[in-house]
């Protein structure tokens, strides 16, 4: 069978065999539902890249989508981003409390909030305090990944959600994009038979892991959190999402801080802390010289250089960026506490297992190599494409789904497209998951986080049941109290 009449087939195949009244995942794209009666509102607390990411949905299509709110405290990055959203100036707020004061009188003196719901893309060990503010208000929520940056939080959250009843969608962009949905539909129509093996690797990149998880906002566990945690916890759930209803029984894990270290910086360096002042910096592969100045020189002024600058990078300002801030530090001279490798192996509840290895040194930026097994078959991505063979055929066939822009192969515009229609319908089923179930893959994400630290295979049965007696007798203490 062709990978298009395969792919054509699920749907019916799907008819027959599920219990959803939801279609496959392909088929949920910006065409799967009308335009609603009035566009979905959305206030926006953290307006970077991810905010930006997320947000270009309500200028592809306002239709559905309308920003009517904002919170950033960066003065430039905040008049740019009111401006292109055309966001009244009495709605724009340096802060999130400021916004959420706004939003509490709303409500008190005319009964209704400032938006439907709300986009939180701060840093991640502010992701608990905005969601349980903002569900306590009603709001429905999409949170950019992790849910929080400790086991107790992501309960916090979890709990949160529940008791305000709303919507929730999480930053797991992986799933959503043509690439996985197409292998999900494939996954789930059972075609190539059971699955029963998953590999996958998550190729950082050596200047991405570089700019993020040596010099940047997720370069030290105790600010942010450990790197599976803020750079893969998605590649964990979508290894779950594909072996689900089956879940994680047992997990292991290994690695370290490997090189970026000062045990790893070269000689010639001596005792430089800065590119710009170092002797080593034209050969050095991490030079902030080479990362950030010479493209901006070429005209560059997306990713990675926007983060280092309020408002639009030139050479005046990320020169003096890399003078005095920590993106001009030496890879070896920074704060940084993270792994750049680390392997985790997972056995799930039928025995069917997976391994995921995530490692900075590579040249390929994020572009997951994925090979899933099942008992008729394969498929082999690399998120751009993928191919199918048939052991019983013995047919391999190629399969290019769309990209249809943005981050992630267009897994950023699917799920803000999926959270709109969610939100729209009342329906959190459209997103495919709850909070319940993102809480479970965050719960193997600290199971192997364990795991390393620890040396020893972890029950992930155990170890969410004692997480939550933890938590509960914590709460009991506290009431107490």
């Amino acid at each position: 069978m062709s990978v298009t009449s395969l792919l054509s087939s699920t749907k019916a195949i799907w008819r027959k065999t599920s219990k959803s009244k939801d279609p496959p995942a392909s088929a949920m794209n910006k065409d799967s539902f009308p335009p609603p009666t009035q566009p979905v509102t959305l206030a926006v607390v953290g307006c970077g890249q991810r905010g930006r990411s997320y947000t270009a949905y309500a200028l592809e299509s306002p239709e559905y989508l309308k920003v009517v709110a904002i919170a950033e405290p960066r003065p430039k990055t905040q008049a740019s981003f009111a401006k292109l959203h055309n966001v009244d100036k009495t709605l724009v707020f340096d802060t999130w409390q400021d916004l959420h004061a706004a939003s509490a009188e709303t409500i008190s003196t005319v009964g209704k909030r400032l938006a439907d719901a709300v986009l939180i893309a701060v840093q991640d060990n502010m992701h608990l305090e905005v969601a349980l503010a903002f569900a306590e208000q009603g709001y429905h929520i999409l949170c950019e990944k992790p849910m929080a940056t400790t086991l107790e939080d992501c309960i916090k959250m979890e709990a949160a959600i529940k008791k305000a009843g709303t919507i929730f969608g999480m930053g797991h962009v992986m799933r959503y994009s043509p690439y996985s949905q197409e292998i999900t539909d494939i996954v789930r129509s059972r075609a190539l038979g059971d699955l029963v093996n998953i590999v996958q690797i998550e190729p950082v990149g050596y200047y991405h892991f570089a700019h993020s998880y040596v010099r940047g906002n997720w370069s030290n566990e105790a600010k942010s959190s450990f790197s599976l945690m803020t750079k893969s916890c998605h590649d964990i759930d979508i290894l779950c999402h594909w072996f689900s209803p089956r879940t994680p029984s047992r997990v292991s894990s290994f690695g370290s801080l490997q090189h970026f270290r000062q045990s790893g910086k070269p000689a010639v360096a001596g005792s430089a802390t800065r590119c710009l002042d170092c002797a080593a910096e034209k050969e050095c592969p991490y030079s902030a010289k080479k990362i950030y100045l010479d493209p901006v020189s070429k005209g560059h002024k997306g990713w990675p250089v926007s983060p280092l600058v309020d408002g639009v990078p030139d050479i005046e300002n990320v020169t003096q960026a890399l003078k005095t801030g920590p993106y001009g530090q030496c890879v070896y001279e920074s704060d940084n506490d993270v792994c750049d490798h680390q392997v985790v192996n997972l056995e799930f509840s039928d025995g069917s297992t997976a391994s995921f290895t995530m490692v900075a040194y590579t040249s390929l930026i994020c572009d997951r190599q994925t090979r899933l097994h099942f008992t008729h078959g394969e498929i082999v991505g690399d998120m751009n494409m993928f191919t199918v063979t048939d052991f019983r055929t013995r047919n391999t066939t190629k399969h290019y789904p769309r990209n249809e822009g943005g981050g992630h192969g267009g897994g950023d515009m699917g799920l803000i497209r999926a959270f709109v229609q969610a939100v729209a319908t009342g329906r959190q089923e459209v997103l495919g998951t709850d909070v319940s179930e993102v809480l479970k893959s965050h719960l193997t994400v600290f199971a192997a986080e364990t795991s390393r630290r620890e040396g020893r295979v972890v029950d992930c049965v155990e170890f969410e049941n004692e997480t939550r007696q933890r938590v509960d007798g914590d709460k009991s203490a506290s009431a107490a109290s």
